[in-house]
């Protein structure tokens, strides 16, 4: 097949959508399809030698760049006879729209979450109502999903497709789930055990602490407030560490532990461009997110062999089968997360756990996930040569 793949920048070094789209330009490219990529900005060195670039340009301030990208794509594709076209996040004019990122509608709903009291959330709406992006993206949406040229649309979970439903009126069977996915192969390691080892010496772990990881660069939306809170309530005697990796500036929640006495019990590591020894010299992950279409860090994890406690607003818990390969819990309540955290103390259980997970981690692989995008793209070609 003849496929476009669209999104305004890939530099798979950047992790998320950007890495995700690298993968499936090389896969498609290892199956001989033409892999065409629309882009503003791309590191060709990580992409197919045989892929094939069309520059779009799109500047201005942040609200208005993705309407100039989508619709400079959207003319640059209407020259082409791509067998199937496929834009991420806020564009239109493809043949399929897969957000992964989910819906701004939905992740706008959820975003109030984060906040602990109702002055608070109401303050955040006030502040949303005289935020130009927020206007603008929630604009862009409605024109993504309810134009007469809908496209067809792709979930990486049943939540996100519940979103459609219950924000644009879009019915289930309109909407094609195909879950999220990591290539398990980049966290293959032969010296395991080492790194696990030399890790831990550097975060001064001893062998019978229990370590918990926390991985993402919002600490604000997934969790990491509420999370302190909940390692206030584990008891002192339990030896017990949590690993936070992600965004560089980190001062404020090493504030908040201060104040909560856990500083001792917190390791702040700030941004690492590969945390795959983070996940090896883990013992669980803890993502008590407040929105997740389909958290490609609990996959990760999964694959690495740790179990994952996490929020019942990350698409991924679907994956999980409580209590056997991780926990789901409500942010919120803080004694039920540090009840979950405290169940990973028990070394018995958590070796059933990493070794539930590990099998939970290959039930859904890339190679899944690509072979049913693949059935996608079939069914989107056949409809247009029906036309």
């Amino acid at each position: 097949m003849d496929i476009a793949l669209c999104y305004e920048s890939v530099l798979p070094a950047r992790g998320g959508a950007e890495t995700y789209i690298g993968d499936l330009a090389r896969r498609l490219a290892r199956d001989g399809h033409a892999v065409h990529l629309y882009a503003s900005r791309w590191d060709s060195s990580a992409l197919p030698a045989a892929t094939h670039f069309h520059r779009i340009e799109a500047s201005g301030p942040r609200f208005l760049r993705p309407w100039r990208f989508a619709a400079a794509c959207e003319k640059a594709l209407a020259n082409q006879h791509h067998d199937v076209s496929i834009g991420f996040d806020k564009t239109w004019g493809q043949d399929v729209l897969y957000p992964q990122g989910g819906l701004h509608a939905a992740s706008a709903a959820h975003n109030l979450l984060k906040f602990p009291d109702r002055f608070s959330r109401a303050l955040a709406v006030i502040g949303k109502w005289l935020d130009p992006a927020a206007w603008s993206f929630a604009r862009l949406e409605r024109k993504q999903y309810l134009s007469p040229n809908r496209p067809l649309v792709v979930a990486n979970s049943f939540m996100v497709q519940r979103h459609f439903e219950e924000y644009y009126g879009i019915p289930p069977e309109s909407v094609r789930v195909v879950r999220s996915a990591i290539d398990p192969a980049r966290f293959a390691a032969d010296d395991r055990l080492k790194r696990r080892h030399v890790e831990r010496s550097r975060w001064r772990v001893i062998p019978e602490e229990t370590v918990g990881l926390f991985v993402a660069m919002n600490y604000r939306l997934k969790g990491l407030s509420p999370l302190l809170n909940a390692l206030a309530l584990v008891p002192r005697d339990k030896p017990f560490r949590l690993v936070v990796v992600g965004h560089p500036k980190f001062r404020p929640y090493q504030r908040q532990a201060e104040r909560l006495g856990v500083a001792d019990h917190v390791i702040f590591l700030g941004h690492r461009a590969d945390p795959k020894d983070c996940y090896f010299a883990a013992d669980f992950l803890v993502h008590p997110t407040f929105y997740d279409p389909c958290s490609l860090v609990a996959l990760e994890a999964l694959a690495c062999g740790l179990p994952v406690i996490t929020s019942r607003y990350n698409g991924a818990n679907e994956l999980l089968s409580p209590p056997t390969d991780g926990l789901v819990i409500d942010p919120h309540n803080a004694p039920e997360l540090a009840a979950a955290m405290m169940r990973f103390a028990d070394r018995a259980y958590r070796a059933e756990a990493s070794t539930a997970a590990r099998q939970t981690g290959t039930k859904w692989t890339f190679e899944h996930h690509y072979q049913a995008l693949l059935d996608v793209f079939r069914e989107v070609r056949k409809t247009k040569r029906a036309a």
